[in-house]
């Protein structure tokens, strides 16, 4: 299929084609909802040499974890350039002809690259309805694969991928201590010396009618911890106590959220937050996103030091066969999260 991008240019669209509604009209139609700011993290205070410093920014990531699901992360210390060359990089992906990018699609049996648009994972036999996304997609961790082209994407890859694995473990040694655990005990039981770790890049040109269309609909991330950068065009909403947020970013900040095992090991207590991607019809948004995992054989279970006084509220499942599993379920049928819940 054409990717959206080049739909959108080649046609002067002035309503939305109708294999990409996904709601019939107004009343039904999306409902975005008010801007708010999430908790700030700032990252250099977990390195603080001032134990009251570092005691409180513990604390404050712990509940961001356990109200919000979702933080931003200041002074994450990757630099500035490294940034923006990577959005460039993937810009240019997109830039390229059908057949150039079609090219490094591939179908590897366990780190598939994934050149797509309107899909959710590629998953088309799942999906009634397209999305308004072209999408690009691959494994960086434990095993390293990335287009060729352009030239220089495989190395500011690589580099945003090895700085965001050292934020995730350290970011993980905070969370660990706010759950009352030692400080490595997610590093160690999750083993993360070969974590998986996948790279995506989103790209949400201006849509004809935003509020009938979707970029991402509503979902939870299979991992730990998801890392996202947006290009400053908003578009990323959460659900809060029933209700959808937008979130309103900080320039050069990183937004966060708790994933899958992350609510599994905490036996609960972390919430694995759903969110969605919504549309403009103004401005291209891109999103460039990290997910964080356990390695692939990790069996993830409740942390044993947690149930000393509560059972364990989720059964243990593979960390790959849990992903495989998620990608392969329908939208509509009972997210794998709530398959492996105990009562």
């Amino acid at each position: 299929m054409a990717s959206i991008k080049t739909l959108v240019q080649s046609k002067d669209l002035k309503s939305l084609p109708s294999d990409f509604a996904h709601f019939k009209d107004a009343q039904e139609s999306i409902q975005t909802g008010p801007d708010v700011p999430v908790p700030v993290i700032d990252f250099s205070l977990l390195s603080s040499t001032n134990p009251d410093e570092r005691a409180k920014v513990i604390l404050d990531l712990g509940k961001a974890c356990e109200e919000w699901g979702f933080f931003l992360v200041v002074n994450h210390g990757i630099p500035e350039n490294l940034i923006s060359a990577l959005f460039n990089a993937c810009n240019e992906f997109f830039d390229m002809p059908e057949e150039d990018k079609l090219q490094f699609d591939n179908k590897h049996p366990l780190y598939p690259v994934m050149v797509r648009s309107g899909t959710i994972d590629g998953n088309d036999s799942n999906q009634q309805v397209k999305l308004w996304r072209d999408y690009l997609r691959f494994f960086v961790h434990p095993e390293y694969h990335c287009p060729t082209k352009p030239k220089e994407m495989s190395d500011i890859v690589l580099e945003y991928s090895r700085r965001t694995r050292d934020l995730a473990r350290k970011l993980l040694r905070g969370i660990s201590q706010s759950l009352g655990l030692e400080e490595d005990y997610i590093e160690k039981a999750m083993e993360l010396d070969s974590s998986t770790q996948i790279f995506a890049a989103n790209y949400y040109p201006p849509c004809p009618q935003p509020e009938l269309a979707i970029g991402i609909p509503p979902h939870t991330d299979p991992g730990l911890l998801t890392f996202l950068l947006q290009n400053g065009v908003e578009g990323l909403e959460i659900q809060n106590k029933g209700k959808w947020l937008h979130l309103t970013g900080i320039p050069g900040a990183i937004f966060v959220n708790t994933a899958d095992q992350l609510e599994i090991i905490s036996n609960g207590k972390y919430k694995s937050v759903w969110h969605r991607a919504v549309l403009n019809n103004k401005k291209t948004r891109f999103s460039l996103v990290v997910a964080n995992g356990p390695s692939p054989d990790t069996i993830v279970t409740p942390a044993p030091p947690l149930l000393r006084e509560t059972p364990p509220a989720y059964g243990q499942m593979k960390y790959m066969e849990y992903v495989q599993l998620q990608r392969s379920s329908r939208l509509n049928q009972k997210p794998t999260l709530e398959q492996l819940k105990l009562h």
